[in-house]
C-alpha cells in the first residue's frame, strides 16, 4: 500500500514547524505542494528543509473547492507515488484542521497516510496576541462558519477565513457580547493585529482570522 505523510507547515514561519516534520520533509522522495495561481505558502515555508528536486504541484484555488479538484489531484498523487518511495503532502497549519490534505485523502482508500502535527494559525495568533483560548471551565469554539455557530454556550471563539464576511462576524460577536481582535499573516514579517472595528472592516486578506471572548 502506498504511504503518504501529511505535514502541517504551521502558520507561515519556517522556524515554527516541528522537528519531526522537518525530518520527514528532508527524507522525502517526493513533495506534493498545493498551488494557487503560483502562490505556494506551504512550500515557501519549508523550502530550506527540502532535499529532493521532485516537487509536484497540486492546483487548489483559494476558497470553495469541489470534489472534482480533489479527485484530479488524487490521481496526480497516485501517478507520482510508488510503493517504495516516501511521499510528503505539505499543507499550511495542521493537516487535521480544514486542510487540503485531509479533504483530498477523503476520496481515497488505497493510500495509507500519517499526519505530522503543525501549529494551527489560530493557536499562533492567540499566542502572539496574548489572548488565552481555553481556561478551566470555559468553552472554546473553532469555526469557519459564523452564520451557523451557536454562541450561547461559547466563552471564546476563533473564526477562520473571515476575509469575505467580517461585517457579519463582528455583528454576531457584538450581539452576543463578545470582544474581538483581527489578525492576518500570523507569524510573518507583515503580521497585523487590529482591534478597532472600522480598521478591521477595511481589510481583505485571505490569510486572516478573528478571535473573540465573551465579556463577563
Amino acid at each position: 500500500m502506498k504511504k503518504l505523510y501529511g505535514i502541517g507547515t504551521g502558520p507561515g514561519a519556517s522556524d515554527l514547524i516541528t522537528v519531526r516534520s522537518a525530518r520527514l520533509i528532508e527524507n522525502a522522495d517526493v513533495i506534493f505542494a498545493p498551488n494557487n495561481k503560483g502562490k505556494n505558502m506551504a512550500l515557501d515555508t519549508v523550502r530550506e528543509y527540502i532535499k529532493t528536486e521532485n516537487i509536484i504541484y497540486l492546483d487548489f484555488p483559494m476558497g470553495k473547492v469541489g470534489p472534482e479538484i480533489y479527485k484530479k489531484n488524487l490521481e496526480i498523487i497516485h501517478e507520482n507515488l510508488s510503493d517504495n518511495k516516501s511521499g510528503v503532502f505539505i499543507t499550511i497549519g495542521d493537516a487535521a484542521i480544514y486542510s487540503t490534505f485531509i479533504n483530498t485523502l477523503y476520496f481515497d482508500e488505497e493510500i495509507s497516510f500519517e499526519m505530522s502535527p503543525g501549529i494551527p494559525s489560530f493557536l499562533a495568533a492567540a499566542d502572539f496576541a496574548g489572548v488565552p483560548l481555553a481556561t478551566k471551565g470555559k468553552n472554546f469554539l473553532l469555526t469557519d462558519d459564523i452564520e451557523n455557530a451557536n454562541l450561547d454556550f461559547v466563552d471564546r471563539i476563533a473564526i477562520l477565513k473571515t476575509y469575505k464576511n467580517k461585517k457579519e462576524v463582528i455583528e454576531k460577536l457584538e450581539a452576543h457580547n463578545f470582544s474581538y481582535i483581527y489578525l492576518e499573516n500570523v507569524s510573518a514579517e507583515n503580521e497585523l493585529i487590529l482591534r478597532e472595528k472600522e480598521e478591521i472592516l477595511e481589510r481583505e486578506n485571505y490569510m486572516s482570522l478573528m478571535i473573540g471572548w465573551k465579556n463577563e
